[in-house]
């Protein structure tokens, strides 16, 4: 049996859905709620761990928060995040984590 997973070009359609409005914040989050669960889902099969982890954080903040607290910056900051290399990954993590959200 097949292990279900998500490729980074259907997180990043996802989002664009977002941003263009195609889908509204809560349908953004159902899409994570439904497709983000690690034991179930392969997150970003055959790309490097970097991508992986990016996408990981990316899902899960998008899962979690508050759909009140999204910012509409937040489809900007999580395409540069998922296009983070080794000099740059922990400084776009932060601005995703802390930019794409209200406190």
């Amino acid at each position: 049996m097949n292990k279900p997973f998500i490729t980074k070009d259907q997180l990043i359609s996802t989002l664009s859905e977002w941003d263009q409005g195609k889908i509204s914040a809560q349908q953004l989050q159902d899409w994570m709620v439904t497709y983000y669960d690690p034991p179930e889902v392969e997150i970003g099969p055959g790309e490097s761990e970097l991508l992986q982890e990016a996408m990981n954080i990316i899902m899960n903040e998008y899962e979690i928060a508050k759909i009140t607290k999204y910012k509409a910056e937040g489809y900007a900051l999580a395409i540069r995040f998922l296009q983070s290399t080794e000099d740059n990954f922990y400084q776009r993590r932060h601005s995703f984590i802390h930019d794409s959200f209200t406190d």
